[in-house]
């Protein structure tokens, strides 16, 4: 049985011919994604802002606008109330009434009291309480690893390749950050410590695609000595195409399945990842390499001086023997 080829080997797609309008779009969503944050910012959840997490496991479903009506009249602010798992399984999270450990669980006893009455045969399963100065501190710390990790990964790559490339690639990372971002200050989805591990699995994702390319890249510079560096860039981009296309696939395949099916509890971690790794792709194909072309890489970029004093040798004696 022959194997599987979504890419043929002989694959040469003109992928830098698209470069200028990856440039127009990268800044369109990277100067929309800030606008977003700016104008309507993220929609922190209990672990940055602080807050109750009560869980509830209702004997029979519930009408969720009801409940909403029935614990914001507690006084303690607007609450959100979501399906986690079945209909009847319910999470309800409230601002926390300062950080007053007696006043936080007089307002779980008032959720109990509401449960109880209204709601015959349901029970509470579980109540998380984070406080204001808590979430303050998990959220510069959350903060502070993204900053180091980005880099962390460009100093990597400075010492493993050279600065262009570096700096290529912490330009890709933050414009998949950002975009990120936006995302989730547009659609207001809960952003909270889930949402801190999917912006770092992105980081190392994106990282790894784009190391496989530079990679290749830096092999074709040795390789091909006079070739141009845009057909350079597409010879690399093509040489590692099934690759990229094969891993980016199966993990789409998999956190679509997530987003579809899976439970409420992980549905912003998953989209999350989901579009990290669309944009990810697109930024280790256009963003990256395109850095490399506004800083005039070449073959000859990154020679010794023993090797380009050799290619001047030949060079010269080329043109020596040529003339008449």
């Amino acid at each position: 049985m022959r194997p599987l080829k979504l890419v043929p080997d002989n694959t040469n797609i003109d992928w830098m011919r698209w470069r200028h309008w990856a440039t127009v779009l990268s800044i369109l969503m990277v100067v929309a994604s800030v606008a977003l944050l700016g104008i309507r910012g993220l929609n922190f959840g209990i672990d940055f802002v602080g807050g109750q997490n009560i869980r509830v496991t209702f004997a029979q479903p519930v009408d969720i606008e009801t409940l909403r009506n029935r614990i914001d009249a507690l006084g303690y602010g607007e609450s959100t109330i979501q399906q986690f798992g079945s209909a009847r399984d319910i999470a309800i999270r409230m601002p926390v009434p300062g950080d007053d450990d007696a006043a936080a669980n007089r307002a779980v006893a008032q959720v109990r009291e509401i449960v109880g009455k209204d709601y015959p045969g349901s029970r509470i399963s579980s109540v998380e309480a984070v406080s204001g100065k808590v979430s303050g501190e998990l959220f510069e710390k959350g903060a502070l690893a993204l900053g180091l990790a980005m880099i962390a990964i460009a100093i990597f790559i400075w010492f493993r390749f050279e600065w262009q490339f570096g700096l290529g690639a912490l330009l890709a990372l933050a414009q998949d950050m950002i975009v990120t971002l936006g995302f989730f200050a547009l659609t207001q989805l809960e952003f909270n410590l889930n949402t801190i591990a999917a912006l770092l699995t992105i980081i190392g994702y994106s990282l790894n695609d784009k190391i496989v390319i530079f990679d290749r890249v830096r092999e074709n510079l040795r390789k091909y000595r006079k070739m141009e560096i845009v057909p350079l860039l597409n010879l690399s981009i093509n040489e590692t195409l099934a690759r990229t296309v094969m891993t980016s696939l199966t993990l789409t395949l998999a956190l679509a399945a997530l987003v579809a099916l899976g439970p409420d509890v992980i549905f912003g971690f998953s989209l999350a990842m989901l579009l990290g790794i669309v944009i990810g792709t697109y930024s280790s194909m256009f963003v990256g390499n395109g850095i490399l072309i506004q800083f005039k890489v070449g073959p000859g970029s990154f020679a010794s001086d023993e090797e380009k004093a050799q290619e001047n040798k030949r060079t010269g004696q080329a043109s020596f023997k040529d003339m008449p």
